[in-house]
């Protein structure tokens, strides 16, 4: 793996050969992974993987034609040819009047925002190993735990450079350590399986192994012996665990792309009261040591902390360049690259922000409610914001939790489920998108 300065260079030289090749404009990415990761089960190692692997990714422009294309090959004769079969590609390709590097002058330059995501003390095979098994007794050892699917521990590295023909250069390093554990509780029909997992970019910010185990533990034990919802309508409460796949469907229908091309549910609904006047969802992209940190975006803007919904409202789209000129609107540094073709968008690290209710006071009031750990399916319709997901919990009868209930789907529209959320006071943060427990009223139950 390149040094983020080796890195930069190489993208400079692939920019260099594109241009010779008659590129009038282009850009070029480098990526780079390598990550260790050991699992046990019952006791016994079960694998150890190791992988490792670069990628450099070039857009040329041509008149208004573009073209994408990447290669793990970085010798000097396939940078060579992945020059000339992108600039020939981009000839043949039909013109695009929203295709283009960002403008220049909303380019950011050095120095960058200092984020901490390179953790230096690198964990070696045996220490790996020895976690994934301190976290795999632990939660063997909870009383209730009958089996288990094993326990892991991994690090990783990540490299990324970004070059423009048209003036920016950068890139970063970034490290991450991970702890997990799956274990199934009770015997027969009632047998239940749950997991605890946690991510950091810093091995010191992960809970010890222990932790991990016992909570993985405990969790599962809490599920043992399902019983059956009545189907119905009534108030729904979010663990945070969950909690935040209901944001990103949100940021999903605020991309640009999906505005530009009339296909999100939030269509028409740019200025609309979409949640309670209390509701903040903010994203902290320079938070240090986050899992979506980044100090520069996918085409070299400036990522900054911002309210992506204020006073309930969303404070506008996230664009990258295309779908901001085919909007007539300024790209708004979310701007993303991943394995090729033309950028997408992603968010830094978002949170939902707390209420001034705790979790018991929240459903205090629930005669009859449900409270939900896990969700199934992928039942979302971002065109129209349906939402239908299978999904299991616990009861919550006159403002407590009751018993493990399972095998239910709950349905609504994703508008209505905005409009009706109240967070609570409990918001931590080591997620990618953070929010505290939350309620949301009116869910439609399908159970028996």
């Amino acid at each position: 793996m390149l040094s983020p300065e080796a890195a930069k260079d190489r993208a400079e030289d692939l920019i260099a050969r594109a241009r010779r090749a008659g590129a009038e404009a282009a850009d070029a990415v480098y990526i780079a992974n390598a990550s260790e990761s050991v699992q046990v089960r019952l006791g016994k190692l079960e694998d150890v993987e190791r992988s490792e692997g670069e990628h450099m990714l070039l857009r040329v422009f041509v008149g208004r034609g573009s073209a994408s294309i990447g290669s793990s090959d970085l010798a000097s004769a396939a940078l060579d040819e992945l020059a000339g079969r992108a600039v020939a590609m981009a000839r043949a390709a039909p013109d695009d009047a929203f295709a283009g590097l960002a403008p220049a002058e909303l380019l950011t330059h050095p120095p960058f925002p200092e984020l901490d995501l390179d953790d230096p003390a690198e964990p070696s095979p045996q220490s790996l190993r020895a976690d994934a098994e301190a976290a795999e007794d632990a939660a063997r050892a909870v009383p209730g735990v009958t089996n288990s699917e094993g326990a892991g521990a991994s690090a990783g590295l990540s490299s990324f450079a970004l070059v423009t023909s048209h003036g920016f250069a950068g890139a970063y390093r970034s490290t991450s350590r991970s702890l997990s554990a799956t274990v199934l509780g009770g015997e027969g029909a009632g047998k239940q399986r749950d997991h605890a997992w946690r991510q950091a970019r810093h091995g010191a910010d992960l809970p010890s192994p222990e932790t991990i185990g016992d909570l993985a533990g405990r969790r599962v034990v809490a599920r043992l012996d399902p019983g059956r919802l009545k189907s119905g309508t009534m108030p729904v409460v979010f663990d945070p665990r969950i909690g935040g796949t209901i944001i990103s469907h949100l940021i999903n229908a605020m991309a640009g792309s999906a505005i530009a091309r009339r296909s999100s549910f939030l269509l028409d609904h740019g200025e609309a009261q979409l949640f309670d006047p209390a509701i903040v969802i903010a994203e902290d992209p320079h938070r240090p040591r986050g899992l979506r940190s980044r100090p520069f975006d996918g085409e070299g803007l400036a990522t900054a902390a911002r309210d992506l919904v204020s006073g309930g409202r969303i404070t506008g789209w996230l664009l990258e360049s295309a779908s901001a000129r085919q909007l007539g609107l300024t790209p708004t540094g979310h701007a993303s690259r991943g394995g090729g073709g033309a950028p997408g968008v992603a968010v830094g690290n978002l949170h939902l922000a707390p209420g001034a209710l705790s979790p018991a006071e929240l459903m205090a009031d629930i005669a009859e409610g449900v409270y939900i750990t896990e969700l199934f399916g992928q039942g979302v319709n971002g065109v129209t914001g349906d939402y239908s997901r299978g999904a299991s919990g616990f009861r919550i009868i006159d403002g407590e939790i009751a018993g493990p209930v399972a095998e239910f789907t709950i349905a609504s529209n994703l508008l209505k489920m905005f409009a009706a959320l109240t967070p609570a006071n409990d918001l931590e943060w080591f997620r990618p998108i953070n929010v505290p427990t939350f309620r949301i009223d009116g869910l439609t139950i399908a159970g028996d």
